[in-house]
């Protein structure tokens, strides 16, 4: 059965229960790939369909430098990832993030819980001035959960990306620390 035969997912509503955010490691290799298979979370993200278990893993095992991987979990089942990498030299005052919440999980804090995080490291530990990020332009939940944590929208980037068989545009956003 293909993504688009599957029937539409029952969304969860309202809160979950406790949220725990914690670092990456490579044994949530399996449980990332099966999220980032999800049609909704890959329609949000650059990632192509079908990524492998194996490709995931070494993204766990060989991390960029500088940079902060997330999970979520909810009952112990991971439901939402997310990372934020510093820059060098004259941009290392920057950090972009990106993130993704389980379909199922959507509307639920997680995508608030995993921000959160990043924007406190970001602003308690590192000492980053600039967050910045892309979001599709027809991501309107993404889209307001980044002003909620003070990003604004700088420009829109056109024909960012090829998805689901046309171009689309992002927004490029950004919270500066002053």
């Amino acid at each position: 059965m293909s993504f688009e035969e599957r029937e539409p997912v029952k969304r969860r509503s309202g809160k979950v229960g406790p949220i725990e955010i914690r670092a990456t490691r490579p044994s949530d290799a399996e449980a990332i790939a099966a999220i980032a298979n999800l049609p909704g979370f890959r329609a949000g993200t650059l990632r192509l369909p079908f990524q492998s278990v194996e490709e995931t893993r070494e993204w766990l095992e060989k991390p960029a430098p500088n940079s902060t991987r997330l999970v979520a979990e909810v009952n112990e089942q991971v439901v939402g990832n997310a990372g934020l990498n510093r820059l060098s030299g004259r941009r290392m005052h920057i950090g972009q993030i990106g993130m993704g919440v389980h379909d199922d999980f959507t509307g639920c804090g997680v995508g608030s819980a995993l921000l959160a995080a990043l924007v406190d490291s970001a602003d308690n530990w590192l000492a980053i001035k600039r967050l910045e990020l892309t979001v599709f332009v027809d991501n309107a939940p993404a889209i307001r959960l980044y002003e909620k944590f003070g990003f604004e929208t700088e420009g829109r980037l056109r024909a960012f990306a090829f998805r689901n068989g046309e171009y689309v545009d992002a927004f490029t956003m950004a919270r500066m620390r002053f």
